[in-house]
């Protein structure tokens, strides 16, 4: 079973490999509802593997797919998402997005190709390479992080910060997306084993409750988690600084959204004012206790207005 959703980008991938059925049902957030249609395909095709093909949300419904079925994942990104290197799977119902960690959708195989990330546009590559950003700067302070995560973190920092500004500046060159798909693994095995913290959070409330664009919401809302913890762990902020060739983790954060023409806000991606006070107790709620300054609502409403309107962060 193919899981694309572009049925045409699919094809130059797939060569001469055997397809039972190619479903395009893809969704953000994967809703429940859209998981449980492609479930029933595979059953009714007696599916023994799913290609992923596309981004994080077709990973994410193939992770679906796989959470229930067992069914092994061969992964083919065509983004910066990462999330063919995880065993998180997300689900979303009733405005609420859940997440787990369950090595049945870890893909047992991952299929690397710069050259099919090259028709990605530059403003999806931006918000798709922040993200990966997300998963680097969460991975310094997330629950379960280690020595090892941070290492690998750091050097995903400074990977997609040499890389994504190739990116913007030749589209089509290989070695650009080949930097900046490196630096996107790198991220997504740091996250995998530090696990999520404050920042994705936050992003998966936003997401589940309002249905706001994935990668953008972690482009807008990074710099602001950032500018909230790195004072309080300054040798973690200085170690960021480093890779990201700045006086300081925020300072390079800033720098590079500046140069590849970032999102800033999120009302720019269809979030409404007044929804922002309706995100604060769930945010509590999910708010991991290891996050390095302590989460109150005034904090966290006030991190949340200041993304909304764009506000520079710190």
């Amino acid at each position: 079973m193919v899981i694309a959703s572009d049925g045409s980008r699919a094809e130059p991938v797939l060569g001469g490999v055997p397809v039972t059925v190619l479903h395009t049902e893809v969704a953000m957030h994967v809703p429940v509802d859209v998981a449980e249609r492609a479930r029933t395909v595979a059953a009714d095709h007696d599916v023994d593997v799913l290609v992923s093909v596309g981004g994080g949300s077709t990973t994410g419904l193939a992770k679906a797919v796989a959470l229930t079925t067992g069914i092994p994942i061969v992964a083919v990104p065509t983004t910066y998402a990462g999330s063919e290197a995880t065993d998180v799977w997300g689900l979303t119902e009733g405005g609420r997005k859940t997440t787990g960690v369950d090595s049945r959708v870890l893909p047992r195989a991952i299929v690397y190709d710069a050259s099919l990330i090259l028709a990605l546009p530059v403003p999806t590559s931006v918000s798709s390479a922040l993200n990966a950003v997300a998963h680097c700067v969460d991975s310094m302070w997330a629950p379960r992080t280690d020595p090892v995560d941070q290492a690998l973190a750091l050097e995903g920092i400074r990977a997609l910060t040499l890389g994504l500004p190739r990116v913007v500046e030749e589209p089509m060159e290989v070695a650009g997306r080949e930097q900046t798909l490196y630096g996107a693994y790198l991220a997504a095995v740091a996250f995998a084993s530090a696990g999520s913290g404050l920042h994705h959070k936050i992003c998966h409330v936003l997401g589940g409750m309002f249905g706001v664009p994935h990668a953008e919401t972690h482009a807008v809302v990074l710099p602001h988690v950032l500018a909230l913890n790195a004072p309080a762990v300054p040798g973690l902020d200085q170690r960021m600084a480093t890779a990201f060739d700045a006086r300081s983790a925020l300072s390079g954060l800033l720098a590079l959204r500046d140069e590849v023409d970032a999102p800033r806000a999120l009302r720019d991606l269809g979030l409404d004012e007044h929804d922002v006070p309706k995100a604060v107790g769930p945010i509590l709620e999910a708010a991991p206790p290891s996050n390095p300054v302590p989460v109150t609502a005034e904090n966290i409403e006030a991190l949340l207005h200041a993304a909304w309107s764009g506000k520079e962060p710190g």
